[in-house]
């Protein structure tokens, strides 16, 4: 077994300024509840098996939390604060992230909105408001301007942006910063089958600029498991449209497989599985500008990403997985 050099369990910032939280957060998309096309997407779990999820989080110090308007039409927000009350955590001893959906709205279905989020959230605050993706028909301007007025009316700490290009961030940090406020940052897919902020310079300016990249997808669905390497039969029957996807059909599979292979022969020497591997180049790449949000649908399943903090990846693994990763930049 490789010498593991410490671990990376301890909290970092979201960004320059925002708040302090563990370098794996749990992604909450798969609490949608089937309450709308997206939350179809996953298979229905109840409030119980969700209750252990949450809880098994916690327990392996795990200490925020991801979820989002359209998860669901607020299913998601709703399971995560029940799940949090029944397990006896009160205001301020976890911290929440959240998203309004702003595609075909205008800036201000926010502030009307807001509302819909803090109760569904309740007795939980908001520490992190996002805007989901660049599709609403109002001016960004008139976005963050709305975003600005809930952290200056204490209805939300920091503001946040995902799936930004990097002159749209780079934009909306500007409009915070006029406003004295910081952009804490930018909800991305990022894993090492979906390198391409680094290529668009996304990754690059958050850097520059102090903006936290919160990873979705860190573990590209699934795929970087290798589960569906071993038996690709199991594509036929995952729920939802994953099946669908072109990484999980035989080209795709075939273009990944190099990855997972450099998985298998790094992980082991830290006693982890490639998923951990995988979420570790994430969390250790980048000093820490990273943080990885995947998200769970059984509980066992937690207690293997909350592992991926226990070691480091050593410089020559990071960069070995960097090589056969490249071609997804």
């Amino acid at each position: 077994m490789a010498e593991i050099a410490g671990n990376i369990r301890t909290p970092r910032r979201l960004g320059r300024d925002g708040p302090l939280v563990s370098p794996v957060g749990l992604g909450c998309w798969q609490f949608s509840k089937g309450g709308n096309l997206a939350g179809r997407y996953w298979r229905l779990i109840d409030d119980e098996e969700i209750r252990r999820i949450v809880g098994r989080a916690l327990e392996l110090g795990i200490d925020w939390f991801d979820t989002a308007e359209g998860y669901g039409n607020g299913e998601s927000e709703k399971a995560l604060a029940r799940s949090l009350q029944a397990l006896g955590k009160a205001p301020g001893e976890v911290v929440i992230a959240t998203k309004w959906n702003p595609v075909l709205r205008r800036a201000s279905s926010i502030s009307r909105t807001i509302g819909d989020r803090l109760a569904n959230l309740a007795p939980f605050p908001i520490d992190l408001f996002q805007i989901h993706n660049p599709y609403s028909v109002s001016p960004l301007e008139k976005q963050l301007a709305a975003m600005a007025r809930l952290v200056e009316d204490g209805m939300v700490r920091f503001v946040g942006v995902s799936n930004f290009s990097r002159r749209r961030m780079e934009k909306a940090h500007r409009l915070l910063a006029a406003r004295g406020l910081p952009l804490v940052s930018n909800q991305v897919r990022y894993s090492l089958l979906d390198r391409s902020i680094e290529k668009s310079g996304v990754l690059e300016a958050a850097e520059d600029l102090g903006v936290g990249i919160i990873a979705y997808s860190p573990l590209a669905q699934g795929l970087l498991s290798g589960k569906f390497h071993d038996d690709p039969a199991l594509v036929r029957r995952t729920p939802g449209f994953r099946r669908f996807m072109p990484g999980f059909r035989r080209r795709g599979l075939e273009r990944s497989r190099l990855v997972v292979e450099a998985l298998r022969r790094i992980a082991p020497k830290y006693g982890a599985t490639e998923a951990q591997a995988a979420l570790n180049w994430l969390i250790a790449r980048h000093g820490e500008t990273v943080t990885v949000i995947p998200g769970a649908s059984r509980a066992a399943q937690v207690d293997d990403l909350a592992a991926a903090m226990s070691f480091r990846l050593s410089e020559s693994d990071m960069e070995e997985l960097d090589r056969v990763s490249a071609s997804f930049k």
